[in-house]
């Protein structure tokens, strides 16, 4: 009979051990924490990466098709509107809209009344193939997180989120101490 994994330890706990008997006078837990999300980010993306290339999408080009879907009817947006919306240089953006534009994947059209105002818009053929890519993409997603149950994920999503505000708070500049004259 097979016996269940054991997922008390894996090879990030090596790691932190390494470090404690190597530099005892420092604490290496957050090496547990942060060496996981590494790990967990690059595994996680190659195999979000297989579905997309499946399909015939980059990263990016899924990411554009997908910010466009979730903005509801007309699923259009400025180069800027996407830009901000990604964390993507508008320059970034208008080398992705060229490349989708030239797949059919979506439309540019101009606003009637300002023809400086530019939108990317899917097109038939972009909101079809971003329909089927997202639902394998939410599919592998699930598989990846097919040994938590209920309780765990929504735990997960919590503590993650509370991750999120922990590091912004943390990346904030420290003020500057207070000299005493």
């Amino acid at each position: 009979m097979e016996s269940a994994p054991d997922y008390h330890r894996d090879e990030v706990d090596e790691i932190v051990d390494q470090w404690t008997r190597q530099r005892p006078d420092v604490s290496a837990e957050t090496i547990g924490v942060f060496g996981r999300i590494t790990r967990l980010d690059i595994a996680q993306r190659a195999v979000v990466r297989t579905v997309h290339e499946r399909h015939g999408l980059t990263p990016g080009a899924f990411d554009v098709l997908a910010n466009l879907r979730r903005s509801g009817e007309p699923h259009r947006k400025t180069a800027g509107e996407l830009a901000e919306s990604s964390l993507l240089t508008s320059g970034g953006i208008t080398f992705r809209l060229d490349r989708m534009e030239a797949d059919g994947l979506i439309r540019r059209t101009r606003l009637p009344g300002d023809r400086r105002v530019v939108y990317a818009e899917l097109t038939e053929l972009g909101l079809a193939k971003i329909d089927e890519v997202f639902a394998e993409h939410v599919a592998a997603e699930r598989r990846m997180l097919g040994l938590l149950d209920a309780d765990e994920l929504a735990r997960l999503t919590s503590l993650l989120r509370k991750l999120g505000a922990s590091i912004a708070h943390g990346a904030a500049p420290a003020e500057p101490a207070e000299h005493a004259d």
